[in-house]
């Protein structure tokens, strides 16, 4: 038996060993992470040998081997021909000589991050870590350097928790375009490699698509993900969307029970998160991709969106939101039991633009202001009022909403509800409708004794009073176009 067979060999045992098995009844007895639902609020990192192009997006390395796409001529016009110049040749440029994970973890930690998830592996197959599968890894190439290492390192010391995500399922086919004309992925290709297996590209609706994934890259997939669980003991898992695939199911049961079963001997909470029903309901962490849901969920869940509306990498012609978009997203995810994952993108030289560092920065003072009602907080019985409402799906949060001084979200936490106003008038006149004092009707919405009411951030004590119409707040003066948290606390 080789080597490799015997790490599958053991990956099985350890995943049948206790306290789970590799079946769904088993797995459905995992509880959600306590720290991750108090957390609330992520950063996600992609950074790779895409960055050094810094151009369109992180599928560059996909879209450069597909001949009528731009990315393909802009490649050829900047690079060379594909055949002589092709992307692993970017890896000899990827030197990562500004990468500084201390600097990183110390904004992530300012931005008022409690959990920080770079990618590990993206679609274009180079590893960001030391790995034993394949040379083609940032340790023993390009930055010659153990990134996912280094930076779960400084994010730990900084008191985040440390995740990782795996985006090599869709390698299967991400560079297979390649091999549709001269280019230097039609080289022999062998497991290991980094192009390999450059398969065509699969219909990822159909969830048996062919060509089916073959053993040998589901056995290549289950090792790659085992190693980045032991070498790195991550404390939450991503996984992007085409595990769904029929041909991953045994793995994917094995991989969750090895990973939760290896977590409990490290005494320790941990989640995966999925997309699209890759894991049965109630295994992991469901995850929406920059969306989510229009009310208030029973089971936690996550949504990842990106500081750029058009690409997960730096580009130089990113399209940024603003801060405050982001902090509405992250008030609208949180009033649902969501928490929000938010991409940063760093240079290829591992720097982190300006306009990034602003909005990270725009975010963790608000935080440092509103965060009682954003960490540990759990969804009200009332999630929101007002006119405007969240799209619920996937791919819903380009554009930014128009919301107005009746709209209003909220948290509790405690003895307290916490009302997000998401445009405070220019009078500073707001009424909370769903805290309506109404004891003539039957069933009123709220009938609770509010002992005090304040404004978070605000040095200032509003007047406020309650009647049939609702609670009554009144503070002038408010500076800022961020939502703004009213404190209630009951008796």
């Amino acid at each position: 038996m080789d080597r490799e067979q015997e790490q599958l060999e053991q990956i099985r045992a350890t995943a049948t060993a206790g306290p789970y098995a590799p079946d769904w009844a088993s797995l459905f007895s995992w509880q959600p992470p306590r720290w991750f639902v108090e957390a609330r609020f992520g950063i996600f990192v992609h950074w790779g040998v895409y960055s050094v192009a810094a151009h369109a997006n992180e599928w560059y390395p996909r879209n450069m081997y597909i001949q009528d796409k731009e990315e393909c001529a802009w490649h050829r016009r900047t690079f060379g021909d594909q055949a002589t110049f092709g992307y692993k040749d970017l890896v000899g440029r990827f030197h990562a000589e500004a990468f500084d994970p201390e600097a990183w973890a110390d904004l992530f930690r300012r931005a008022g991050a409690r959990y920080v998830v770079p990618v590990a592996e993206h679609h274009d197959g180079f590893q960001m870590y030391a790995s034993d599968l394949s040379r083609w890894n940032a340790a023993e190439m390009g930055p010659h350097r153990d990134v996912l290492g280094e930076l779960k390192e400084a994010i730990e010391r900084e008191g985040m928790a440390f995740g990782t995500s795996s985006h090599r399922a869709e390698h299967w086919f991400f560079m297979g375009h390649g091999r549709e004309f001269a280019s230097d992925v039609a080289e022999p290709l062998r497991r290991g490699d980094l192009y390999w297996p450059a398969m065509p590209e699969a219909d990822e609706q159909d969830l048996r698509s062919k060509p089916y994934p073959t053993e040998e890259f589901i056995d290549d997939w289950l090792l790659r993900t085992c190693e980045l669980i032991d070498r790195y003991k991550p404390s939450l898992l991503y996984f992007d969307w085409w595990i769904q695939h029929e041909a991953f199911r045994p793995a994917l049961k094995t991989m969750a029970a090895y990973y939760y079963n290896r977590a409990a001997g490290w005494g320790r909470e941990v989640g995966i998160c999925y997309k699209h029903d890759a894991l049965a309901f109630g295994t992991g962490i469901v995850e929406m991709e920059r969306g989510g849901f229009d009310a208030a969920q029973p089971f936690c869940w996550q949504t990842d969106t990106a500081i750029a509306n058009n690409s997960w990498c730096y580009t130089d012609t990113l399209e940024y939101k603003s801060a405050r978009q982001i902090i509405c997203a992250l008030v609208e995810t949180v009033s649902k039991n969501g928490n929000l994952l938010l991409n940063v993108g760093p240079k290829g030289d591992g720097s982190i633009a300006d306009e990034d560092r602003d909005i990270l920065l725009a975010i963790g003072d608000w935080l440092a202001a509103n965060g009682e009602a954003i960490y540990g907080s759990k969804p009200w019985r009332v999630s929101q009022e007002g006119p405007t409402r969240v799209g619920q799906g996937q791919f819903s949060d380009s554009v930014e909403l128009p919301y107005t001084a009746q709209d209003i979200r909220f948290t509790v936490q405690g003895d307290s509800v916490y009302a997000f106003v998401m445009r405070w008038p220019q009078d500073g006149e707001v009424t909370v409708r769903s805290l309506a004092d109404s004891p003539d009707q039957d069933l009123p919405l709220f009938h609770g004794l509010i002992r005090d009411v304040s404004v978070l951030g605000w040095e200032g004590r509003p007047c406020w009073s309650t009647d049939a119409e609702g609670l009554h707040v009144s503070a002038g003066g408010m500076a800022g176009d961020a939502p703004v948290v009213i404190g209630v606390r009951m008796e």
